[in-house]
């Protein structure tokens, strides 16, 4: 065979569970990453929330230690520890050892719960250098230790329960670094999380303390009794809402009286609209946030869309010659969140971003339009407010497609009337092997344009600032030449034109100064593809170049730094007198010459670039409205509670 390679009974391999946990991690956890470390935290506490859902617990406590381990505990039953009557081991070790142990199966011990497939807790064992099981139930506290997913001891109890003490779970555990790529884990990124868990799992207590902060450990606890209904409040605290929130809950029972195949979703809809022009959607399956939406979020939005075009039909809004709102119209200024609860969810993948039973969107769709069309008919003056708000969205809507309209024109990019000049683009006709350098000011650009690599390397030199795309409708973001010749460039379209496959770049990279000026335009850029652009943050093509601060000089030897720490650290390594070093800052891309910007930002082999992710949506969305949005005592309370920690100040 080519290159002697052999395919024959012996290159089967047959992975057991846990090794193929290891092997292939991305099938369990999404992959190695950030992400992926934030993940096995949150397996762990899923099956907590599920204690909870079961009525068993109503506190659960994360801890993050000094040693890069994480320590989850709840007061629920207890994982059972006695012998397993079919496998013949104790059944904490089977749950904790084996790929497919679960009690989430039948519908006996959790009438609802998020685990499913009997491989979250598990497969965060095979992918912990260690792990640690305490179980308080049955009078003892029993535990159990492991290492890389298997065993190390066996399951013992340790002492008795104290009078008092609580039943619950304990679960311990150190990421395997020689798996993971990241095992640092990030404390915002948790508040964020466990703030949105505890507000869809109503009446819950969540505490998350951070024991690697000293001397004071930061802490913060999570507990809301309004459930949904608070956390739409909680979104629209910086944005003025046109009405209070909409809010109902159900449980609908399915296939009533087969009692075989009888069951019951439960139901919990809030929606409210405000005065801005962005849409923020949540979607949860059994507390689990479903980022890609699935039948729950597609039922919540027809039936809005539905019971609004009804209504303004039926009161004479909406006259006979006029077309019914699109869902679009009925989406700008909606802050809505749906979660239900199912006793046998089907999600697109083990790591659940997507809900799949096609029964969820006729039932979610029902209980919306039952409470919407009330609410609607009971105070006709908020209902006038909400048809006017979608009536105002349509003619933007109308508005923008003219002007989307003009953008698409020309057969060909370089042809377009709004790029005279102003491109200069790569060579290479393979998207995935060419980039888009977006850059402020034409000295920099020409910088760029003389420095880079013409073969995959594109320059689009922006004038000025570019609108704030968070205070202006589409059709006025259309009517920006600078936002135009974004759009031309990239070839995707925008907003619900928006087609990531015809993107022309694998890197879309915002090179700005250094300074106040290029932060400010580098964020107003960010919202801008934030808002209506967001699958390429979602899909990584986004990313900042990190140009230096500084050069330093110091005989025969020259330095770049990208802080002051940096510089400082510099010159202590070559042991000089900061007097004698010559240190150039740079106040501007311009003020390098091509070739230095090329060593510095441009050559893949050196530079730095720092991609765009998001983390949480509800919590990006947030902050763009508060910076960028058109409310201005948010931003000013902002602005005063941070101002001691300011690093760049132009006076």
């Amino acid at each position: 065979m080519a290159d002697g390679l052999q395919y024959t009974e012996a290159t089967i391999q047959y992975l057991e569970g846990m090794e193929h946990v290891r092997r292939r991690p991305g099938m369990y956890v999404g992959g190695t990453d950030l992400r992926a470390l934030h993940h096995l935290i949150y397996e762990v506490v899923d099956n907590s929330i599920d204690e909870a859902l079961a009525g068993r617990c109503d506190t659960i406590e994360v801890v993050l230690h000094d040693d890069g381990s994480v320590s989850v505990d709840d007061n629920g039953g207890g994982i059972p520890v006695g012998q397993h009557p079919t496998e013949k081991i104790s059944t904490l070790e089977l749950v904790l050892t084996r790929i497919g142990a679960g009690g989430k199966f039948d519908g006996q011990a959790y009438k609802v719960s998020g685990g499913l497939h009997g491989v979250g807790v598990s497969a965060v064992n095979a992918l912990s250098d260690w792990m640690r099981a305490t179980v308080r139930r049955d009078g003892k506290v029993w535990q159990q230790e492991y290492r890389r997913g298997k065993p190390t001891s066996e399951v013992r109890a340790i002492r008795d329960m104290k009078p008092g003490e609580r039943t619950g779970t304990t679960i311990s555990f150190k990421p395997d670094p020689t798996i993971m790529q990241e095992t640092e884990f990030s404390f915002p990124t948790l508040v964020q999380r466990f703030r949105e868990m505890a507000f869809v799992t109503r009446g819950v207590t969540i505490i998350v303390r951070d024991q690697r902060v000293k001397p004071i450990a930061r802490e913060m606890t999570f507990h809301f009794e309004g459930g949904i209904q608070s956390f739409v409040r909680y979104i629209n605290r910086n944005r003025k809402a046109l009405h209070p929130v909409i809010y109902a809950e159900r449980e609908v029972v399915i296939n009533e009286g087969d009692s075989k195949k009888q069951y019951t979703i439960g139901v919990d809809v809030a929606f409210q609209y405000t005065d801005a022009s962005t849409t923020t959607e949540l979607a949860f399956a059994n507390t689990i946030n479903t980022p890609d939406g699935g039948s729950h979020l597609t039922g919540m939005r027809t039936s809005i869309t539905r019971v609004i075009n009804n209504y303004a039909r039926k009161t004479g809004l909406l006259k006979d010659k006029d077309p019914n709102f699109s869902g679009t119209d009925t989406l700008e200024g909606l802050t809505a969140i749906v979660s239900v609860k199912h006793p046998d969810p089907q999600f697109e993948s083990q790591t659940k971003v997507k809900l799949m039973n096609p029964e969820v969107a006729g039932v979610v769709s029902s209980v919306t339009a039952d409470v919407f069309a009330e609410y609607l008919e009971l105070n006709p003056r908020e209902a006038r407010r909400i048809v006017d708000k979608c009536m105002t969205a349509m003619r933007a809507r109308d508005a923008a497609k003219k002007a989307r309209d003009l953008v698409r024109r020309g057969t060909s990019l370089l042809e377009s009337t709004t790029l005279p000049g102003k491109l200069a683009d790569c060579s290479e006709r393979d998207p995935e092997r060419s980039e888009l350098y977006i850059v402020e000011g034409d000295s920099a650009g020409g910088s760029a344009k003389q420095g880079r690599d013409r073969h995959f390397q594109a320059i689009l030199p922006l004038r000025g600032k570019i609108l704030n795309t968070e205070r202006a409708r589409l059709n006025k973001i259309l009517d920006n030449n600078e936002v135009k010749a974004l759009i031309s460039a990239l070839g995707t379209g925008i907003s619900e034109d928006f087609k990531l496959e015809n993107l022309r770049y694998n890197r879309i990279i915002i090179m700005t100064d250094a300074d106040v000026d290029g932060a400010h335009i580098r964020t107003l850029l960010l919202t801008f593809f934030f808002r209506y652009m967001t699958p390429l943050i979602q899909n990584g093509y986004l990313f900042i170049a990190q140009p230096p601060l500084y050069r330093l000089d110091y005989r025969k030897n020259s330095r770049y730094a990208y802080s002051d720490a940096g510089r400082d650290e510099i010159i202590k390594e070559w042991g000089a007198d900061p007097t004698k070093v010559v240190i150039q800052r740079y106040k501007g891309l311009g003020e390098m010459n091509p070739e230095q910007l090329w060593e510095t930002t441009m050559n893949p082999a050196t530079r730095t670039l720092l991609q765009v992710t998001i983390e949480d949506a509800a919590e990006a969305d947030r902050i763009f409205d508060m910076l960028m949005g058109s409310s201005v005592p948010p931003r000013r309370r902002f602005i005063l509670t941070h101002a001691k920690n300011v690093r760049n100040l132009d006076i």
